[in-house]
């Protein structure tokens, strides 16, 4: 298995701080943001990365090099303009196809999370037929009230709770993908959202609960709230 980080952003709500710096480097508890996923996917069996950049681009290769401080490989997938997260991820396929991906580990670099990636991907279940992807999932956070997804008994994702007519959970920007997911998406700016709420309608979608504490790092009170927690 492989991983990608979603790291080319612009992270407009940070300004002014992202405004020098891009998001995923913004130092939390004393280590850049992206550092945290790096350090929880060298523990897994995972050895080869794939970042995608575009704002201030330089920054995010010349402060993480090839990964070999974490005994990891990265790529970088730069993205002249911004591609948005599907956009972004198919534009970096060619370098997930160098690294024989069939299936990748997706992180979003702006949240964080003390979710054990190697136990979360060691306990997952077998895929079903037809399945493209498995998603960890949080209870709707203060910021997103409304939720993305429902899920049910068996683990298969809607987008509305038909009992009460509710999205109860958030996605949490992890998830587990087959390549084919992206098949047939064009490689022009685009949204992963509204793709997953179309294969979560048809089925092709299982998903898991996440207990561990997470964060989208989306606002200067949500980075405080980070730093107090790791600076306790």
């Amino acid at each position: 298995m492989k991983a990608m980080i979603l790291a080319a952003g612009l992270g407009k709500r940070m300004r002014p701080l992202t405004a020098r710096i891009p998001k995923p480097l913004i130092e939390v508890g004393g280590k850049y943001l992206i550092e945290y996923h790096l350090e929880n996917i060298a523990k897994t069996s995972i050895k080869d990365v794939v970042i995608n950049t575009h704002w201030l681009a330089e920054q995010i290769p010349a402060a993480l090099g090839d990964g070999s401080r974490w005994d990891l490989n990265i790529k970088y997938s730069h993205e002249p303009e911004l591609l948005e997260t599907a956009g972004g991820i198919v534009n970096a396929m060619p370098l997930l196809a160098d690294f024989g991906a069939d299936r990748f580990l997706l992180l979003n670099g702006d949240v964080y999370t003390e979710l054990d990636l190697s136990g979360w991907i060691n306990s997952m279940p077998e895929a079903t037929e037809g399945e493209l992807a498995h998603l960890a999932l949080v209870k709707n956070p203060l910021h997103n009230p409304e939720g993305d997804f429902s899920l049910s008994d068996i683990g298969k994702l809607s987008t509305i709770d038909p009992e009460s007519g509710r999205a109860t959970y958030t996605y949490s920007g992890i998830g587990l993908y087959r390549t084919e997911f992206f098949d047939g998406v064009p490689n022009h700016s685009c949204q992963l959202g509204p793709l997953l709420k179309q294969y979560a309608e048809q089925g092709k979608l299982s998903a898991s609960i996440m207990q561990e504490y997470w964060q989208d790092v989306g606002t200067p009170d949500r980075l405080e709230e980070i730093n107090q927690r790791l600076n306790a």
